[in-house]
């Protein structure tokens, strides 16, 4: 494996959505489809599951948008002389990812796995913020996610 997962469940909420938060396994296996793929070499995240509180407070903090998000990302900036595999965090709000995924009639560990995937191509640079940037992420994002026999979660938009 590729990734080194820092596994962090602060989620308290509804005992069925603690129950559909994927284990250290899964994220390992998702992070590393990433790295690999991207032959970035061994990396180390952190991944966080919160509530809608904890997500809201980061977004308007972090980001200036005063709502709780699906996934946040916070890549680690270490000075080039010092040689760490810190790739940086992530933060999943658990109550955003399963309202999304019944919203968009999605598996909610398929859309687990998008936003791991999304997520960790965030802390490795990629970003959507010009048009064309966004093609090239989404399109990355839609053939790692075949990789695991997940459909295109592009298709309804």
């Amino acid at each position: 494996m590729s990734a080194i997962v820092d596994y962090q469940q602060a989620y308290e909420g509804a005992a069925e959505l603690i129950a559909s938060i994927p284990d250290e396994v899964q994220l390992t296996a998702w992070a590393s489809l990433v790295l690999n793929h991207l032959e970035a070499g061994e990396k180390e995240l952190t991944v966080r599951f919160v509530d809608s509180d904890e997500s809201q407070s980061l977004n308007h903090e972090y980001r200036g948008k005063d709502k709780p998000t699906n996934v946040l990302s916070f890549p680690f900036e270490c000075p080039p002389e010092v040689p760490l595999n810190l790739l940086g965090d992530l933060v999943v709000c658990v109550p955003v990812i399963a309202a999304e995924a019944a919203e968009q009639h999605k598996a909610i560990g398929d859309h687990y796995a998008h936003m791991i995937i999304h997520g960790t191509l965030h802390l490795l640079g990629y970003d959507h913020i010009e048009e064309d940037e966004a093609q090239a992420m989404e399109q990355l994002e839609i053939d790692l996610l075949a990789k695991l026999s997940i459909d295109d979660p592009y298709q309804d938009d």
